[in-house]
């Protein structure tokens, strides 16, 4: 040994030597999907305006009503939106104007009477075909 080190020890300031020890296990702490807290259901518009879509495309998925099928556009019964066709998406928003005589339709615009109520309605347009075949024989 050094005899530097030796002098220490038998003065008593020689250094020494701690241990620390590490948790072996996470303290209780947050979990990844707690109670009360679910998943995101990532609802609303899957497709912009102007797009091109093929048939059974989702173009939104809502809770309620929020926007409405137009042309070529089907109505799932969760809510959600699907192309029927192949084409172009246009979202556009039109003028309605709904039954007064429906109690349901008296709740829920109660105090619209007399205004002008829009809904957005999405709509596929189909593309054109095509004019590329060439008629042979009639049958």
């Amino acid at each position: 040994m050094n005899s530097s080190i030796l002098t220490r020890l038998h003065q008593g300031l020689a250094p020494f030597m701690t241990t620390v020890r590490n948790a072996s296990k996470k303290t209780g702490g947050s979990s990844r999907n707690p109670p009360k807290h679910p998943r995101p259901k990532h609802r609303g518009w899957k497709v912009q305006d102007g797009h091109h879509v093929s048939a059974g495309t989702i173009l939104v998925t809502q809770r309620t009503t929020r926007f409405h099928p137009g042309l070529n556009v089907g109505f799932g019964k969760n809510g959600t939106l699907f192309a029927m066709e192949h084409g172009k998406v246009y979202v556009t928003c039109e003028k309605i104007d709904p039954n007064w005589d429906h109690t349901w339709v008296q709740r829920c615009y109660a105090g619209r009477e007399g205004q002008t109520i829009y809904k957005k309605f999405f709509n596929v347009v189909p593309e054109p075909q095509h004019q590329r075949f060439k008629l042979i024989d009639e049958v």
